[in-house]
């Protein structure tokens, strides 16, 4: 049995503003929820994922950190590795 987490940056654009920081957490392949930056929120995917999702967005504390992962991890790379991407 194997728990991850995967973080992603996507962007369509070369604006900074249209970035999106997802944090997905997977069981056995199986994605059970997601942040999302452009969301704001955690979704849950299964029912034990609508549970993490609806604690962790009951965290204000949980739902900053995230928030603040999007300036953390994309927009700091981004600016750094978009002009030779």
């Amino acid at each position: 049995f194997e728990n991850y987490d995967v973080d992603s940056c996507v962007f369509n654009s070369s604006e900074l503003n249209d970035i999106e920081f997802i944090r997905s957490t997977f069981y056995n392949k199986l994605e059970l929820f997601r942040f999302s930056s452009s969301v704001g929120k955690f979704v849950g995917y299964t029912e034990y994922g609508v549970k993490q999702a609806d604690y962790r967005n009951s965290q204000a504390s949980i739902l900053q950190q995230m928030k603040a992962s999007r300036e953390t991890y994309c927009l700091n790379h981004v600016t750094a590795f978009y002009p030779h991407a």
